[in-house]
């Protein structure tokens, strides 16, 4: 999954907002609440493009489609959302929103309890964890040494998955490979909220 495609989708789907709504989508940008802030001076006569990396390089590749499409669902422009989800699955053939409008809750953290009681393949988790330094060996093997896998992952919420967002992100991206089924099973609420990401639903 490359930012530059991310960026790029984003980029299109400003570009055609009209002038005024493209100046109400930078103003709501300024004034979000919740995660990292942007400075005036970083998108204040800005071009689209610009725009673009601008929130690719503070939200990350993760998690700038859903900030971008909650700023344009709040500013009434819900087709041009639409169309940014239609673009970036087409182009990644991922759904991979952590957040979700009216909440902010990463996914991780929104389904705790399932992933606790239905996750099965936590080795390769940990392993993955461990390689990116999400955990250190000594916690890697305390972890390890837990008798059971609802075990392992309480404890992963408990500690590691504390430590900062880029943590729960290698903690989601890890079970997207090892327990595919369960997420896209998780995930099937996001085409309620996202009607783009339904799979009946043609992405032309």
């Amino acid at each position: 999954m490359a930012s530059r495609t991310i960026k790029a989708a984003l980029a299109d789907v400003l570009e055609n907002l009209s002038e005024e709504n493209f100046k109400k989508f930078c103003h709501h940008l300024m004034d979000l609440r919740a995660g990292p802030r942007i400075r005036r001076t970083a998108v204040e006569g800005k071009s689209c493009l610009e725009v673009a990396d601008v929130m690719v390089s503070t939200f990350t590749e993760v998690k700038v489609v859903g900030v971008a499409e909650e700023i344009l669902r709040d500013i009434g422009c819900t087709q041009e959302a639409d169309d940014l989800g239609k673009l970036y699955v087409a182009a990644t053939g991922r759904q991979i929103y952590l957040f979700l409008n009216g909440g902010g809750k990463h996914f991780v953290d929104r389904h705790r309890v399932d992933l606790i009681n239905r996750v099965s393949n936590i080795g390769p988790i940990l392993d993955d964890l461990l390689d990116k330094n999400v955990i250190q060996q000594e916690v890697y093997e305390q972890i390890r040494a837990l008798p059971t896998t609802q075990d392992k992952i309480r404890e992963l919420y408990s500690g590691p998955l504390k430590a900062s967002e880029a943590c729960k992100d290698a903690f989601y991206e890890s079970l997207q490979l090892n327990e595919k089924f369960l997420i896209d099973d998780l995930s099937a609420d996001l085409s309620r909220v996202y009607p783009c990401l339904s799979p009946e639903r043609e992405l032309g």
